[in-house]
């Protein structure tokens, strides 16, 4: 032992060195970590159809090709998010770009995309379209209300105010009386999470899960629990509770909203079970990401759910159908493939042309119309004359006479436009004190909500909203609120102006049925064409989705309140779907969404043509809605229906012009993309779009009989203005060998201009059934310069 004691204190210096090189590098290391986690982000790797059959062979894959990628297994642990091993295969984990444009290069990956956040999308309406309880011939009674059918609900509404996803479990319309026992098929669970365990499921409600990690890496940001929502199955804003319980919800006597709308309220199918799937979050800016969105497909597929519910969807500009950006129809071609009937929301961007979501031929696209019921208030001004809005404001307010204004006379600014719609800080609070304003929308999208926190905040006791679009009512929490139309907004305004102290009287509203035409389509229902696949008609269909009531937490007084969108349409599909799912459950999606869309309606309660819900009343057309308003008791037997198969699907994939490799990937089987006239066009879809007719052009079609076995079938043609049909043959014979025939319908146009679409339809009747599809056609006469 060297005791030199100079030897001893350089010894202890290079002691103290190295543990202060090793610190330092360990802190560089910590730092350079922390910079590959700054620099990482969420992106999904996709490897298409499954490779595996068992699901944990699928996911020891993807982390053996991610420990490849970051050199460890911890590493790869510490990456993954999600592992997609139920309906396709794939992953979503924590990569930087140089690690993504790396895997991207690995056999078997499809695609590499970053994670991205979607933008989101009763008492009367079953009886309006035809579901009625009492009748014992209606779709309810043969279908035995759904029984034994599972819907899952992926749901997203995130907008101020609102809270995206979920569901409340111990609301009146998910207990599970008269429920039959959990289908021995079921693979679900109820996960725990925040307010929520497995007691919060029943025969009902059989299974919960919810999915945020791709969210929380999206944000950048810790997730905490709080009380505007729930990290946990469960539903703080209504929005998830109220679709789910217009798909299923049970029977709920006296359901009503502050009074109104009081009836007894129960979902589309009393008797099928649901299951919840949050993906959608309000949290950051809200919404769903594609990771979650996916992961939630997935375990659905799992869990074997028979009916997909999904309000959601991406905006304009559209992603093609094999890019793994589309979550939603990635998602959906790989449930229809397991027999899973994919509904979804058609959006809410209308009334604009093209901006319709959801445009995959695969799944069933649902757009919103209105019911024949009304909220009626009454208005009465200081000379004794009446006028009529409509309102949902149920609370306490001055029943008397009380003086009465213009914004614009009450405007901080009077050059300043914003008054006029009762924009926040806008009115001048001395002037504003005690009265109720008067308010013009400037908007396109109508903000009633917002005008009335201003007049609330300036010391107004009441808003008169006059308004150019018509369709659906917000509720006012604080002050009545009444919305009415230009014309009556123009009236209110006339009588301020000739009076010298305008006053008017403010009643309660009234619930008013069948004293409208309905059904019209929603001003803010998405349209068609589809900017994606113009030749495949979108909408498929129209619902129910304006003002409808169901349920809710009890946050809202009742559990019960009042929604409109196409986010509400879509699971009154749902709930028919598992009707006919029920009385019929080998027919494929197809079939399915054949026999809503051939047997729909195209007249209204007046027996007019469905309109448009605008002042004009101008005729609604396939864009629109469609094959029309949907009509659940034809739906159970339309006599004919147009299926399709998967190979179909993946012929009109290659007629795209996505490549052979991308759509092998996507299915598993090898694809060669042969081309094939027209094949696009000759996707058996029960509608005909032809977006570019020169001259004359035949498709082909295929109905299947699921009628009488003997039937004779004979067709009526209203061919589109200044096109010429002809079909063949013109009579359908099916018999006991003879279930499946095809016929032909050619085009021909006369046109010597380019034109827009015009519109007629394609019916065969043999007696009892009325087998109808509506057709869409654009004549052009030119393509290229070298035309003109």
């Amino acid at each position: 032992m060297d005791i030199n004691p100079r030897n001893w204190k350089w010894a202890r210096k290079s002691h103290i060195l190295l543990i202060l090189s090793l610190f330092l590098l360990q802190n560089h290391l910590k730092v350079f970590v922390i910079l590959v986690e700054a620099n990482s982000s969420v992106h999904i790797v996709y490897l298409g159809q499954k490779k595996y059959e068992d699901p944990a062979t699928t996911k020891r894959s993807h982390h053996e090709m991610l420990s490849n990628l970051l050199g460890s297994k911890e590493a790869a642990k510490s990456s993954i998010l999600y592992s997609y091993r139920h309906g396709f295969s794939g992953f979503a984990a924590r990569l930087t770009e140089s690690q993504a444009e790396a895997i991207a290069d690995f056999p078997g990956v499809v695609q590499v995309i970053p994670n991205r956040i979607h933008k989101l999308h009763t008492t009367r309406s079953w009886d309006f379209i035809g579901i009625n309880r009492h009748s014992s011939k209606n779709l309810l009674t043969k279908s035995n209300m759904g029984k034994g059918i599972i819907i899952g609900v992926i749901d997203s509404e995130c907008r101020k105010k609102f809270i995206c996803a979920g569901v409340w479990p111990e609301s009146e319309s998910f207990n599970d009386e008269g429920m039959a026992p959990i289908p021995s098929r079921w693979k679900g669970i109820c996960q725990q999470g925040q307010l929520f365990n497995s007691t919060n499921c029943n025969k009902k409600l059989i299974g919960a899960r919810w999915f945020i990690k791709g969210l929380r890496d999206q944000l950048k940001m810790p997730i905490n629990e709080s009380d505007m929502e729930y990290l946990s199955p469960r539903d703080a804003g209504g929005h998830g509770t109220h679709t789910a319980s217009t798909a299923t919800g049970y029977y709920v006597n006296k359901a009503n909203y502050g009074g109104l709308a009081t009836g007894l309220a129960r979902g589309g199918a009393p008797l099928a079970h649901l299951a919840i799937y949050k993906a959608c979050w309000q949290i950051g800016f809200g919404g769903c990401t594609d990771a979650d969105v996916l992961k939630a497909i997935d375990k659905s597929i799992h869990d074997g759910v028979d009916i997909l519910s999904l309000s959601l969807g991406d905006g304009i500009p559209l992603y093609s159908y094999v890019d793994h950006r589309d979550s939603v129809a990635i998602g959906s071609f790989h449930a229809v493939i397991k027999g899973i009937t994919v509904v979804c929301s058609a959006g809410n961007d209308g009334p604009i042309s093209q901006t319709i979501a959801n445009t995959a031929p695969w799944v069933i696209t649902i757009a919103a119309t209105t019911i024949d019921r009304a909220f009626l208030t009454a208005i009465t001004l200081g000379n004794n004359h009446t006028l009529w809005g409509q309102s949902m404001y149920t609370g306490k307010h001055n029943h008397g006479f009380t003086g009465l204004t213009y914004s614009e006379r009450i405007a901080v600014d009077p050059n300043d436009d914003s008054a006029k719609d009762c924009q926040p800080g806008s009115l001048n609070a001395t002037m504003a004190a005690g009265k109720i304003v008067l308010c013009f929308s400037q908007s396109p999208q109508p903000a009633i909500a917002s005008a009335s926190d201003s007049v609330l905040e300036a010391g107004g006791v009441g808003v008169i909203f006059a308004q150019l679009r018509d369709d659906g009512i917000q509720s006012c929490d604080l002050i009545p609120c009444i919305k009415v139309d230009y014309e009556v907004g123009t009236q209110i305004l006339s009588y301020i102006r000739k009076a010298r102290s305008p006053t008017a009287k403010l009643s309660f509203p009234r619930t008013v049925i069948g004293k409208w035409s309905s059904p019209r389509v929603a001003s803010f229902s998405s349209r068609g064409p589809s900017s994606m696949s113009p030749a495949v008609l979108k909408p498929d269909i129209a619902a129910p989705g304006v003002d409808i009531l169901a349920a809710v937490p009890p946050s809202y007084g009742s559990g019960f309140a009042l929604k409109s969108g196409t986010s509400m349409a879509c699971p009154h599909v749902s709930g028919i779907v598992a009707l006919i799912k029920s009385a019929h459950p080998n027919w494929s999606p197809a079939a399915i969404r054949s026999a809503l869309v051939t047997t729909a309606s195209q007249v209204g309660t007046d027996g007019s043509g469905i309109a448009q819900d605008d002042p004009n009343h101008k005729a609604a057309d396939p864009f629109d809605v469609g094959g029309g308003n949907v009509n659940p008791n034809k739906a159970v037997d339309p006599g004919l229906i147009y299926n399709i198969s998967i190979g179909d699907y993946v012929e009109f994939l290659c007629s795209m012009g996505y490549s052979s490799a991308s759509i092998t990937t996507l299915t598993k089987t090898t694809i060669d993309c042969t081309k094939k006239g027209h094949f696009g066009l000759n996707l058996n879809l029960p509608s005909i779009t032809i977006p570019n007719l020169r001259k004359t052009l035949t498709i082909t079609r295929t109905v299947t009989n699921v009628g009488p076995v003997t039937s004779v079938y004979k067709v009526v043609v209203q061919a589109p203005h200044g096109i010429t049909m002809t079909v063949t043959p013109q009579t359908l014979s099916f018999n006991l060998t003879t279930q499946i025939l095809s016929f032909k319908v050619t085009f021909f146009s006369t046109s010597k201009l380019n034109g827009d679409y015009k519109f007629g339809s394609l019916t065969w009747k043999d007696g009892k059934h009325r087998v109808r599809i509506p057709i869409a056609v654009r004549a052009i006469n030119f393509e290229s310069f070298a035309d003109l």
